[in-house]
């Protein structure tokens, strides 16, 4: 994500400072938010189509970013899905590339994506807000962090049928251009590759949660490179006639986005079973006390999307997700969590 008149000009390296609610700036009321996600995701995951969800999730991201022209808005990638916020004379490009990607999807990969399309202030009138901060994973990727729990909202919304826009029939294909999957899966070096979600309950203050949040991030950051999931060493290109340098290689990780804060944690990490078990057990007592909902999913390989803008080849970007169904079984576990929770409160 690069500057516009609507978004935070600061960039911020470090990213417990994207944890802090006070660094966030509330989005124009007339922007839109798109979001999309892969329906029945974690059955083609058990079915081996991981490659196929996870490109299916950024596709969204290079079909508008090239049909606006530019990659100069905020969004993130969900694993299954994407969010991504564009301003009110976007929705042209956002509502042709969302049709476009939805019948690619449907035609090219087998699989049904849900897109939709809502404004911030109808997610205002909700009670929620949509604000931004700039991340910089390095000094040529700059990732865009969401909060407010606008993005929650409207996911939540569109999955209920509201909002959602309608795949057009006769779509032409969407312009794909600088999105691949050139690795092989990235193997654990520290045990497992942990998928995790953490989200504050409604009631939550922010501080409380970036105090949590914090915590978590300490158990994981005392790790060798803070439990990054890809080595500083290490790539398998799927073309093996590719020659990867040491260079190059090193400014791919750099770019990764294995931490994210999207109305919540959003991280893919190589860990040891132990740190897991530390913060799995962390979460549990904050969920006992009504504090958050978590999901976590653990598995042997990461995997990697990657995007070269077109506008910006230089700010390459790389998506991360776990192998084993990522972000998608983690939200399975984050959804019967908050199913188990409201057949409590019902009792």
């Amino acid at each position: 994500m690069i500057n516009s008149d609507a978004q935070p000009h600061k960039a911020y390296d470090e990213f417990s400072r994207v944890l802090d609610p006070d660094v966030y700036e509330p989005l124009p009321d007339d922007w839109l938010i798109g979001i999309t996600d892969v329906v029945n995701s974690t059955s083609a995951i058990r079915s081996g189509r991981y490659e196929d969800v996870n490109f299916a999730g950024a596709s969204v991201i290079a079909a508008l970013g090239n049909a606006w022209g530019s990659f100069d808005f905020p969004f993130v990638f969900r694993g299954d899905g994407a969010a991504f916020a564009l301003p009110p004379q976007g929705i042209m490009a956002a509502t042709s590339a969302l049709r476009q990607v939805a019948s690619f999807a449907a035609a090219d990969l087998g699989l049904t994506l849900r897109i939709g399309l809502v404004t911030v202030r109808e997610i205002r009138t909700s009670g929620r807000d949509v604000r931004v901060a700039r991340y910089a994973a390095s000094e040529s990727a700059t990732y865009a962090m969401f909060a407010g729990g606008g993005l929650k909202w409207a996911e939540q919304q569109i999955k209920n049928g509201r909002y959602l826009v309608k795949p057009g029939r006769y779509a032409t294909k969407p312009d794909l251009t600088g999105l691949s999957c050139d690795w092989t899966p990235f193997p654990s070096r520290q045990g497992e590759i942990l998928s995790l979600l953490v989200e504050p309950n409604d009631h939550t203050s922010p501080e409380a949660f970036a105090a949590l949040a914090k915590r978590v991030l300490a158990v994981f950051d005392t790790a060798r490179r803070r439990s990054h999931p890809l080595s500083g060493d290490m790539a398998i290109p799927k073309d093996s006639g590719r020659q990867v340098d040491a260079k190059g290689w090193s400014e791919v990780a750099a770019n990764s986005d294995f931490r994210k804060f999207d109305d919540g944690l959003r991280l893919t990490l190589d860990c040891t079973p132990e740190q897991i078990d530390r913060v799995e057990a962390m979460l549990v007592a904050a969920r006992t006390r009504g504090e958050i909902n978590f999901g976590l999913h653990r598995q042997s390989h990461a995997l990697m999307t990657c995007l070269v803008p077109s506008d910006r080849p230089d700010s390459h970007l790389h998506f991360l997700d776990g192998m084993g169904g990522g972000y998608a079984r983690a939200a399975e576990m984050m959804e019967q969590g908050a199913l188990g929770d409201a057949q409590h409160h019902a009792r």
